[in-house]
């Protein structure tokens, strides 16, 4: 066998990896960095993949990427300005990306592949893991959510032949999704997070959803590791159908990696004890909210499980910097905003509700709707109504089902609720609102572009347009 330093990602290991796919090739051979389907993001020594799309063809950007100095393009056609690159020629050119994928993992025996899936937190506990993994190893992992039949080759793509842990999230619609994503990744070591109503719309059932995450542990080795979630029955029950050993990480008293004693430190972080193998530490992590701790707990017991030792894993976590989705920004005026625009489902939301609630201040929250969630859809709007209703001292909501969340927080006995029909009229009414040392969270699915909302309102508290400051300019009164 070829070892994993003597093989390299060019021209001659593309045509060898697709082998009967290919049906055509020309210029030359030609050394490759990684693999990207983006003209915008591509650059030297990249192979572009020029995928067919429901909006747009990636053929259309091929000459743009190969002028943006990438040396190779996968192609179904041939395309004028794409001459000076290595143009390797298929029918199918996702197949061929995700062969390839598989192929260039293949060519690495001595990579360990770390794969993490659930309904919340995925790329969070992969970021986080990769840097407790990098206190002993060489380890890669993806900022970005790549976690499907397009990420995950493309993630496999990047690694380099020296290094030696990978962390790949994950993600799902329905069943068999996982399980081939495992196929091609090959994971040693699998977390599994949660189980939870998101994208049930597509996934029908809470039993799919469950039986989709479960592939991920029925796909690793015997020599491997299952890193399950305690806190979480359905995950839980997932113990039974590996061959890998198993590690429980959570609060509950079963769990081999356990977080106690927790203390929030608002923006700043929490601390908490880690239990584990009859030893305890009090470790102090820089990350925003106390709901990070089972995200925490899953890097930990996946780095034991890995041969990284309690103290580096323990040093390493108190230095954790993982970049999350949602953001903590001081904006003029003293005010916190807790920017969590990405994205919103039940369990985020409660995270994210409780966040606002351990950061000292008056608690603002602009909340939106919750989407794909299918028959779970009113409950789960209730429950954040309901629980916004007891926290929040100024409601904002927008969307049609962010009108149900206002509308039950009223009736949970809140006094100061507003609903908004457009974007610019939430910022609007957010600059009214807010005070000096306010803490502000912005939530809702991706599909309402609620980002919009926190520029517009950066931008005029930037400008002094608080309510205080054009009152105090103006010499205004209510």
């Amino acid at each position: 066998m070829i070892g994993p330093r003597a093989v390299a990602l060019d021209s001659r290991f593309v045509t060898e990896a697709l082998g009967e796919m290919l049906r055509g090739q020309g210029g030359g051979v030609r050394a490759f960095t990684r693999a990207v389907i983006d003209s915008r993001v591509a650059g030297e020594g990249d192979l572009f993949v020029a995928l067919p799309g429901e909006r747009s063809d990636g053929h259309l950007f091929a000459a743009a990427a190969v002028k943006a100095g990438a040396s190779g393009c996968l192609l179904g056609e041939i395309v004028d300005g794409t001459e000076k690159a290595a143009r390797f020629y298929v029918d199918d050119t996702l197949a061929a990306l995700q062969r390839l994928g598989a192929a260039w993992r293949a060519a690495l025996p001595e990579l360990v592949v770390v794969g993490v899936t659930g309904n919340v937190g995925k790329t969070t506990t992969k970021l986080i893991t990769a840097q407790l993994l990098g206190a002993r190893y060489r380890t890669q992992a993806n900022e970005q959510n790549y976690n499907n039949e397009i990420g995950v080759p493309l993630c496999l793509l990047e690694r380099q032949t020296d290094t030696e842990r990978s962390v790949i999230e994950m993600g799902m619609y329905t069943t068999g999704e996982i399980a081939l994503l495992c196929e091609w990744a090959r994971p040693r070591t699998g977390i599994v997070l949660n189980v939870g109503p998101v994208h049930l719309e597509r996934a029908g059932s809470m039993e799919t959803i469950a039986l989709a995450k479960r592939e991920l542990v029925e796909a690793l080795p015997a020599d491997g590791h299952a890193i399950l979630n305690a806190d979480d029955a359905v995950v839980r029950e997932m113990a039974g159908h590996t061959d890998a050993a198993v590690t429980f990480f959570g609060s509950d008293e079963r769990a081999d990696v356990r977080g106690v004693e927790v203390e929030s430190r608002g923006a700043s972080g929490f601390a908490f004890t880690l239990e584990v193998g009859g030893q305890r530490r009090r470790l102090a992590v820089p990350l925003p909210g106390t709901h990070l701790l089972s995200n925490v707990l899953a890097g930990i017991a996946a780095s034991l499980a890995e041969g990284v030792t309690l103290d580096e894993v323990a040093e390493a976590a108190e230095q954790l910097a993982a970049p999350l989705r949602l953001a903590v920004l001081e904006l003029p005026g003293g005010i916190t905003l807790l920017d969590d625009t990405y994205n919103a489902n039940p369990a985020s939301m409660r995270a994210a509700l409780d966040l606002l609630a351990e950061v000292p201040g008056r608690h603002v929250a602009l909340l939106g709707d919750m989407l794909e969630l299918g028959s779970e859809t009113e409950a789960a709007h209730i429950e954040v109504g309901e629980r916004a209703g007891a926290e929040v001292d100024v409601l904002l909501t927008i969307g049609e089902l962010g009108a149900r969340i206002g509308a039950v927080a009223r009736e949970a006995g809140a006094s100061d609720v507003t609903h908004v029909e457009a974007k610019d009229e939430a910022a609007r009414a957010l600059v009214e609102r807010l005070r000096p040392g306010d803490v502000l969270l912005v939530k809702a699915s991706n599909a309402l572009h609620l980002e919009t909302v926190v520029r517009d309102l950066r931008r005029e508290l930037e400008n002094g347009a608080t309510a205080d400051s054009s009152k105090s300019a103006s010499g205004e009164t209510a």
